[in-house]
């Protein structure tokens, strides 16, 4: 454990402390990007990797303590289950489908050293927290997996797709009613990298409530966003 980790298990933390784990903190932000499942080869995870990512998950908040998210992993073992269900999917959507497409859709199933589906369910607990609260706290809990593995040197994707609503599917995964599978994670070691895509300016997402008086609310300009 490093001087900084030491302090942070100690809890005395002083400016120059939260400077600096702020400024580790938008480097791993900044450094994580999307690499397209195809991309991603062997090694993946490690089990005290895997273990640190699945960590990062438990931080995520979670009004009421629902627990409203799962994960799946789906083990290289698995990988041709997936695939037939991939297969039959296609094929529920389009019977016309060429032998080509049916491979490229069966294919899907075997990329990324480590796969896992998440699952959210819109039932557990109590019934007043909403749906899309639920998936907030997943999608939160998605972040910190993906920034952890950034941390730890890997690249990762989210993917979807129609085949997540097919009954097939559901059956494999053995969704429970009120569950529904939201994404697939993958993880593993970046073959070939891309030029990161170019990221929004906080002026190009946020705008301010106008106050008594005001016009209404417009996006801000870039010396004036803080001015509140």
């Amino acid at each position: 454990m490093d001087a900084l980790g030491k302090k942070m298990g100690k809890g005395v933390m002083t400016d120059m402390d939260l400077a600096d784990m702020a400024d580790m903190a938008a480097a791993l932000m900044q450094s994580r990007q999307t690499t397209l499942p195809k991309r991603l080869v062997a090694p993946g995870p490690d089990a005290r990797q895997l273990a640190m990512v699945l960590d990062a998950a438990a931080t995520a908040p979670d009004h009421g303590q629902l627990l409203p998210w799962r994960f799946v992993l789906v083990p290289q073992a698995a990988r041709p289950r997936l695939a037939d269900v991939f297969g039959e999917a296609l094929m529920a959507r389009d019977a016309a489908a060429t032998p080509e497409q049916l491979a490229q859709a069966r294919e899907k199933a075997q990329r990324s050293p480590l796969l896992m589906l998440v699952v959210v369910d819109g039932l557990r607990g109590d019934p007043e927290i909403d749906l899309a609260e639920r998936i907030v706290s997943a999608g939160c809990a998605v972040q910190n997996m993906l920034l952890m593995a950034a941390a730890l040197g890997f690249g990762s994707a989210l993917t979807s797709g129609k085949a997540l609503k097919y009954d097939g599917l559901r059956r494999l995964f053995g969704l429970a009613d009120g569950e529904q599978a939201l994404c697939f994670v993958s993880i593993g070691t970046v073959q070939s990298h891309r030029p990161a895509r170019p990221r929004p300016a906080p002026r190009d997402f946020v705008t301010r409530l106008a106050g008594p008086g005001e016009a209404v609310a417009a996006p801000e300009r870039a010396d004036s966003l803080y001015a509140f």
